[in-house]
């Protein structure tokens, strides 16, 4: 008897504990948000900085273009010479001021001590001459005419010699600050006017700004491209998300971060992996697209639930099911984390 009592005990203790496992475990683990949206993606108008034509268009629509893949080029055939022809006119000045820096070279300071010491022996021998002719005008043995001449031969060689004096002062010193620092900003003026010219022969290449696939390509080699003219729609693949909408009483299961299941009628035994990326914190009116009936008088707040997508399978505006595990959630929870954050931590 007492056997039997203890077999039904551990019976009754058994049912009871599965009962509660199903009441309070089992049961949380299948507690879901379920949201109803649309997948969306950034879109890109993208057009040339600079006005000319288009020389060649290199990707069709529904191409896959990576970062920095070059999409379309304008004619360069007139600013590329302008290009050399300023960076020439840099290069020149450039070795103008290095020539400033540097000072006179000792082959030249030794040429202008040569023609001083050449000067002072010219002035030496005039003045010698006038002195000699002074004594013989004095007894009238030469004419005054004759001293006038040796005097002013005289005059022109100490003339001569101050101005090579003056030469050898000059090129030991070396060019003035001044001088210098007007060569260094006709340097920069000249350099600048490069560096733009060069900025604008890169802007006749047109990038991808990220990846992304080509939507429209809306113009063709020959026609005139302009800034406000776009050469292609580009729809950036990543990050894509889900546009969900939220009411106010399910707003508090929500957290940055939390990971969710994504299902499209297109792929309905394929889940795609995601992740709470942003939480409106302003409420609106439901839009009309939202398929859920409870909804539809509410306030509710918009929720991007961004989603793994490496084989481009989801496509803009393509209805989505987003299923969210809220088990163990509850007010007062931490604050939710940055989205780069979020989004470096998602496998």
């Amino acid at each position: 008897m007492k056997r039997i009592s203890l077999i039904i005990a551990i019976t009754v203790l058994a049912a009871a504990g599965g009962t509660a496992w199903w009441l309070f475990g089992g049961e949380q683990t299948q507690r879901q948000l379920v949201l109803y949206g649309d997948v969306d993606l950034r879109q890109v108008d993208l057009a040339f900085n600079d006005s000319g034509r288009i020389a060649s268009v290199d990707v069709q629509e529904g191409d896959r273009v990576e970062r920095g893949e070059i999409l379309a080029r304008l004619d360069t055939n007139r600013l590329a010479p302008q290009v050399e022809e300023a960076e020439a006119t840099a290069a020149a000045q450039r070795e103008v001021v290095a020539r400033m820096h540097h000072g006179s070279r000792p082959q030249e300071i030794a040429e202008a001590r040569a023609n001083v010491t050449s000067a002072e022996a010219d002035a030496v021998n005039a003045r010698g001459q006038y002195l000699r002719l002074k004594t013989l005008a004095a007894n009238a043995v030469v004419s005054q005419q004759s001293l006038d001449n040796a005097k002013a031969a005289l005059d022109v060689a100490e003339a001569k010699l101050a101005v090579n004096q003056k030469a050898l002062d000059l090129a030991v010193a070396g060019p003035r600050q001044e001088d210098i620092a007007q060569a260094e900003a006709e340097l920069r003026a000249d350099e600048a006017q490069a560096a733009f010219l060069r900025a604008q022969l890169a802007d006749t290449t047109l990038v991808a700004p990220s990846e992304a696939v080509v939507r429209t390509r809306l113009m063709e080699p020959g026609e005139m491209a302009s800034p406000q003219k776009p050469v292609f729609s580009l729809a950036v693949i990543n990050p894509k998300w889900v546009r969900a909408y939220v009411a106010e009483s399910d707003l508090g299961k929500l957290r940055m971060g939390m990971p969710a299941s994504i299902a499209i009628d297109s792929f309905p035994d394929q889940h795609f992996r995601g992740w709470v990326g942003f939480v409106s914190p302003v409420a609106e009116f439901t839009p009309k697209n939202v398929e859920t009936e409870e909804l539809r008088t509410s306030l509710v707040y918009e929720v991007r639930v961004f989603v793994k997508d490496p084989s481009d399978q989801l496509h803009l505006g393509s209805p989505a099911t987003v299923s969210i595990a809220i088990n163990g959630v509850a007010h007062g929870s931490p604050p939710p984390a940055s989205f780069a954050a979020v989004a470096r931590a998602q496998p």
